[in-house]
């Protein structure tokens, strides 16, 4: 086997590993397969070439394997890929006196045990104490509690 196909082995092997610790962890079978690579690799040099050839091969594999596998992990390396941004943004927020308890409104969705509800005219993320109510049902506002509306059946 020429040393071509053999560096192929073990870098298509090292991509692999690579794949699975960074992308997608938790599969093994990728890692696994990029392990079995690599030693396929190793194993090709030591057959066709010989021992010395063998060990340098073993060696330098190892020794790039390590350095590769520091600076993938190094959080500066994913710097330039990473998001900058921050979500500042927040759901369902609630103006002071816009929604109060004992408020009527109507579901526009079906609440099982949450959906959405027209209110005052605006529509709110709201939910019930774990009865379903079906869309179109008039409803009243029970309590408000931390940006979160209850509400019950008004019928």
């Amino acid at each position: 086997m020429t040393w071509t196909i053999i560096f192929v082995l073990i870098i298509v092997g090292l991509v692999f590993l690579l794949l699975e610790m960074l992308v997608i962890p938790g599969t093994t079978v990728i890692g696994a397969i990029g392990f079995v690579l690599i030693a396929i690799g190793i194993w090709q040099g030591y057959a066709a070439h010989g021992t010395p050839e063998g060990h340098y091969l073993l060696a330098g594999t190892i020794f790039f394997t390590v350095i590769l596998i520091a600076m993938s992990l190094r959080s500066k390396t994913w710097n330039r890929v990473m998001l900058h941004t921050e979500v500042d943004g927040k759901a369902n927020l609630i103006e002071e006196n816009a929604v109060k308890p004992g408020d009527a409104g109507k579901s526009s969705s079906r609440l099982i045990p949450m959906g959405k509800a027209l209110i005052n005219n605006e529509y709110y993320e709201v939910s019930t104490f774990g009865e379903v109510i079906d869309p179109g049902t008039e409803i009243t506002v029970v309590k408000i509690e931390n940006n979160k509306i209850f509400v019950k059946s008004s019928n």
